[in-house]
């Protein structure tokens, strides 16, 4: 259970509660999630199994794992990649996580109070553009994520992790009930339940494929480096399916919170990065509006629940780089950690000045933070997800791979050759075809 829910607690944060949302918004509702759920099931669940795989058998940092299981070869930059995708995204997420502290100080002044739609549209654009607060607060979240990862990772990852999952699950389900009963709230869940397949496009799988990606924190690194750390009787199939099973009953679930409660007070779903923090306290407002203690007290929980699901990634995510360098490059533990947060800290206030003073610098049309966001989703998860398949389905030793999905011959047979075969072909084939689509190879 540890294993599960700690390997849970990377996976399930702002990529299911913050991105999820909002790219389901962008891509047309229920046609984007049942595309997003095929992608879990042909291209996440195999490359997790693929990760746990190498991590457990290696016991190393996901760049020295292929060197172990690979030696000689140029298999080493796929772990490489990995904890370069991991070391990027950390820059740009802690900017979002800032924001939900921000959130939590609102929640604890009664900001709330009184307001309408309107207002935390203008409240949260006001916020972002601010010339120094977003950068103070994303600091703040690096140094937590720092002090964290300095105490170890049973200590600090695992045990927050058995308390958090269950209570950030319940909230969200408590929440989603007091959503779908707002007025209004019928058109939201019909966007989520009725899929309108005449928006659906290459983007849209690009889409879904990336956040597939992003949400089980596939390819960068850190399922491999949290599984070096599993015990032998571990399951790895079970674990892989009981961690896919609850980041999606995540996602979905802050799906029928932010949409049903959009629709209500009528904000685009398309409204992007910044749909759960105009729309939650819509949520609070409407529903407890009368009895303002107990929407007070609900944003101030789903906030600082949703901070420390930020946190839990931001560890697993730090944690991939710091270990990297202390082994790779033979610096102590601290020092390793040090210069993650530095580095990613730097990024990360550039990022979070991208919505203000450094709005005007863009790359290819796109600001800092959502280059950062494209690039890492879309492009880098994705490419790591190939490699890997490719590498375990092809290359690694199936005497190996037998061992650590079946260690007492208890997984059926025609189970492992589907894993084999979705390994080989099936997930390399579909994403490179999402890929080769996406540049207009087939249009």
């Amino acid at each position: 259970m540890g294993a599960i829910l700690a390997a849970a607690g990377s996976a399930v944060g702002l990529g299911n509660i913050w991105r999820f949302p909002y790219e389901t918004g962008n891509s047309g509702g229920a046609a984007f999630i049942l595309i997003y759920i095929a992608c879990i099931l042909f291209f996440g669940l195999p490359v997790m199994i693929a990760e746990f795989t190498i991590g457990r058998h290696s016991r190393a940092n996901t760049a020295r794992a292929y060197q172990i299981l690979a030696p000689g070869t140029q298999w080493r930059w796929v772990g490489r990649w990995g904890v370069l995708t991991g070391f990027c995204i950390l820059g740009y997420y802690t900017v979002v996580a800032g924001w939900c502290l921000e959130y939590v100080i609102d929640s604890a002044s009664n900001a709330f109070a009184n307001k309408v739609s309107a207002d935390f549209v203008d409240m949260f654009n006001s916020f972002v553009s601010n010339p120094w607060k977003p950068a103070v607060l994303m600091t703040l979240f690096m140094l937590a994520t720092h002090v964290i990862i300095t105490k170890g990772v049973q200590k600090g990852i695992e045990r927050s992790a058995k308390i958090l999952m269950p209570v950030l699950f319940i909230l969200l389900l408590f929440l989603a009930v007091c959503s779908i009963t707002l007025p209004g709230a019928s058109a939201g869940i019909d966007f989520l339940l009725k899929p309108d397949f005449s928006k659906v496009n290459a983007d849209v799988f690009l889409s879904a494929l990336g956040q597939t990606f992003y949400s089980l924190s596939l390819g960068m690194g850190c399922l491999c480096t949290y599984a070096s750390y599993f015990r032998a009787d571990t399951k790895l199939p079970n674990t892989a399916l009981s961690i896919a099973s609850i980041d999606s009953m995540v996602a979905i679930l802050a799906g029928f919170i932010i949409f049903p409660a959009a629709f209500a007070v009528g904000i685009n779903p398309d409204a992007g990065p910044s749909l759960i923090f105009i729309t939650l306290p819509n949520v609070f407002t409407q529903a407890f509006g009368d009895i303002p203690f107990i929407a007070t007290a609900l944003s101030l929980m789903f906030y600082i629940l949703l901070s420390l699901a930020a946190l839990t990634s931001t560890i697993s995510m730090h944690e991939v780089v710091t270990l990297y360098l202390h082994e790779e490059f033979n610096f102590t533990r601290k020092k390793a950690a040090w210069v993650v947060t530095i580095v990613c800290g730097f990024i990360g206030i550039l990022c979070a000045l991208s919505f203000g003073v450094l709005s005007d610098f863009t790359i290819f049309g796109k600001t800092l933070f959502d280059a950062f966001d494209f690039v890492t989703a879309k492009i880098m998860l994705p490419t790591g997800g190939f490699f890997i398949a490719i590498f375990t389905g092809w290359f690694l030793d199936h005497r190996v791979l037998r061992a650590e999905l079946s260690p007492c011959r208890t997984l059926h047979p025609y189970i492992y050759r589907a894993i084999i075969i979705i390994l080989r072909y099936v997930a390399p084939a579909g994403i490179a075809m999402v890929f080769f689509n996406e540049l207009g190879f087939f249009s």
